[in-house]
């Protein structure tokens, strides 16, 4: 069984086990947190799609971590002028394990 789900802008396909990260969410580490917006459920016979999203769907998932992605580095220069300008941006995430799919 699996269900695509959406949080943060993006879609992701989860399954019962599955650890992710997510865009940063405001939970505490080892809280529930659940998606309700599921825009597909599959088992074994059946898919059920949303419009657009599936009514009394719900993945449930634990928090295990907070944290920041690598360092992605913005560099701009241009030559002849002695312009150069390097940024640098870690995204924050969120760590999750999904428990259960129901719907």
């Amino acid at each position: 069984m699996y269900a695509v789900i959406e949080t943060g802008g993006k879609q992701y396909r989860v399954q019962e086990g599955d650890v992710l990260r997510v865009e940063k969410l405001n939970v505490a580490d080892g809280a529930a947190v659940k998606f309700d917006k599921v825009l597909l459920v599959a088992n074994d016979s059946n898919l059920n799609v949303g419009k657009p999203y599936v009514e009394g769907a719900i993945v449930e998932a634990t928090v295990e971590k907070q944290g920041k992605n690598k360092k992605v580095i913005a560099y701009k220069f241009k030559r002849k002028i002695d312009y150069r300008n390097k940024k640098g941006h870690r995204q924050p995430y969120t760590q999750v394990k999904i428990e259960k799919i129901v719907g």
